[in-house]
């Protein structure tokens, strides 16, 4: 097996472990529990990034894949590849979610199956500057803990705590997605895409901003942004 097949195979694995994990806690729920659903997204990207991260980088998240490209951290030539792997991740998680609560019809139609949504009079203007704002703490966290040359090394764990707090913030407002992959995985199982755009637009403007800041910014001025978070094939 190549690099890059092995690497988009751990894409998909540590995507159906975050999403799983993270969705079936707000089915679990009800959705009622942000504490819970917070802890749950954040300790199933941290064990996913680190599990998976020495194989793949551990993006699971097509904002992430973008904002790395953008800092010049991922080739461009593997961000489709990288997304359809997310994609695939997040979907088998979806489907094996509708599956496993099968025998709580309820909670999965309340819920749908954990797909993030609008708080109750949140524009849709607002939603996609929150996710935005939620995104670029993200990747900061990203770049802070696990790109950067001058990184502490803890894994996947500053990652996941960043979700968690971006979680109990923004939860309310948006749903916290952070991620394409993730509204898409459960919005299409559950037949349910109130708003999708939001969540295509919010993180992927938010990832590039934070990558800009990172590149331009952030990055030590003698480490140029050359070398990809992504193992050679």
């Amino acid at each position: 097996m190549t690099g890059h097949l092995r690497a988009l195979v751990a894409e998909v694995a540590g995507t159906f472990l975050f999403f799983f994990v993270g969705a079936g806690a707000i089915v679990a729920t009800g959705g009622d529990n942000l504490v819970a659903i917070a802890l749950a997204h954040g300790l199933g990207l941290s064990v996913a990034v680190s599990s998976f991260g020495g194989l793949s980088g551990g993006h699971f998240n097509p904002a992430t894949t973008f904002g790395l490209a953008i800092a010049g951290k991922h080739p461009w030539s593997r961000v489709p590849t990288y997304w359809i792997a997310q994609s695939v991740g997040a979907l088998i998680a979806g489907f094996a979610l509708r599956y496993a609560f099968e025998f709580d019809p309820s909670a999965l139609a309340r819920t749908h199956i954990g797909t993030p949504s609008l708080g109750g009079g949140v524009t849709v203007t607002a939603a996609i500057v929150v996710e935005a704002i939620l995104t670029i703490f993200l990747l900061w966290a990203v770049f802070g803990t696990a790109v950067s040359p001058l990184a502490p090394r803890i894994g996947g764990f500053g990652i996941g705590l960043m979700v968690a707090a971006d979680i109990l913030g923004g939860g309310a407002i948006t749903g916290a997605a952070m991620n394409p992959a993730r509204w898409l995985g459960t919005a299409v199982p559950a037949g349910f895409y109130d708003n999708w755009y939001v969540y295509f637009i919010g993180p992927l403007v938010g990832a590039a901003i934070a990558a800009l800041s990172y590149r331009y910014i952030f990055a030590p001025e003698d480490l140029a942004p050359t070398k990809s978070v992504a193992p050679n094939p």
